[in-house]
């Protein structure tokens, strides 16, 4: 489990390493042709495998720093049972809106994420669903204290917030990849929102809430409980990934994206970190046990000291 654990920590930090170095290329270097020009043959060979294949290393460590904390707090089958319907649903709905404009509008991915699924969409965005849909799908479902004893309108509240979420996530992200001067994807048509259609957030909370739904039902009434410390890595994920898009948003567009931006911030950072915080609070009332209901087979109550071994 040590191993696991040190293995996330370090995926986590290559994830968030690359989104920097990506940052810089973007908004430093390639803006200024001069400094490519300066550097030495290692260093442009370095710029142009970035350039290549900067996109889809940050989304691979991604995925696998979240696959590998899911492994370590909820096990191999809850994070599987999270992971392929993210992965296959999300990639059905990508094929489906590249070829016919549904869900998401009319676009088309351009280079720098990787090998494209039957030519049309990147292997490394149905990764990108699944890990950030994870990570919000978590912290809303322990911020809204669902466990095994939970309504089905709790069960559905977390579904509807965690997708709402992973929406408030595309607000900078979408502008930032396909508007920025390097875009990685584009819009056949400019959208009414800020260059996007509004049927591509619809499209965004449609196919997060579906996903989710299914992975909820594979869950089962299966109780999560993680702590605030344990959902750690959820948080940075989440908080990571809006400042990457954010930061390009701001700095490589007009005045007029910080809109969007507020946005983001108001349905997507502001909640996460709301929804940690209160995840303290959800696993210290679940720990509540009394010592008057910790009893024996036999139906005789247990010492203090047991009811805290039994408790831990």
């Amino acid at each position: 489990m040590k191993k696991l654990t040190i293995a996330e920590r370090y995926l986590l930090l290559a994830h968030i390493l690359s989104m920097v170095f990506g940052l810089a290329g973007l908004l430093i270097v390639i803006p200024s042709p001069e400094i490519i020009v300066s550097l030495p043959p290692i260093g442009q060979t370095a710029f142009q495998w970035s350039m290549a294949g900067g996109g889809a290393a940050y989304i691979i460590f991604g995925a696998l720093a979240v696959a590998l904390y899911g492994i370590r707090n909820l096990g191999i089958g809850t994070t599987l049972a999270f992971l392929l319907p993210s992965v296959f649903l999300s990639l059905s709905s990508e094929l489906l809106g590249t070829s016919t404009g549904f869900p998401f509008g009319d676009y088309a991915y351009l280079g720098g994420l990787g090998y494209k699924v039957a030519g049309l969409v990147p292997f490394t965005i149905p990764l990108s669903w699944f890990y950030m849909g994870f990570v919000c799908y978590l912290l809303a479902r322990c911020g809204l204290q669902v466990n095994s004893s939970s309504s089905w309108i709790r069960h559905l509240g977390a579904i509807a917030i965690a997708a709402i979420l992973l929406t408030a996530w595309d607000l900078v992200l979408d502008p930032a990849m396909s508007q920025a001067p390097v875009p990685f994807w584009e819009f056949q048509d400019e959208g009414s929102f800020f260059g996007m259609p509004y049927r591509n957030l619809i499209g965004w909370v449609g196919t997060g809430a579906i996903f989710m739904t299914v992975a909820a039902l594979l869950w089962g009434k299966k109780t999560i409980l993680l702590s605030r410390q344990e959902l750690n890595l959820p948080l940075i994920t989440y908080l990571v990934n809006f400042a990457f898009g954010a930061t390009i948003t701001i700095v490589a567009l007009d005045s007029r994206f910080l809109l969007p931006t507020a946005l983001s911030i108001l349905l997507g950072v502001v909640p996460t970190i709301i929804f940690w915080w209160r995840a303290e609070a959800n696993k210290l009332r679940q720990m509540d046990v009394s010592i008057e209901n910790v009893v024996t087979g036999d139906g005789e109550q247990l010492p203090p000291k047991q009811v805290d071994m039994a408790i831990k």
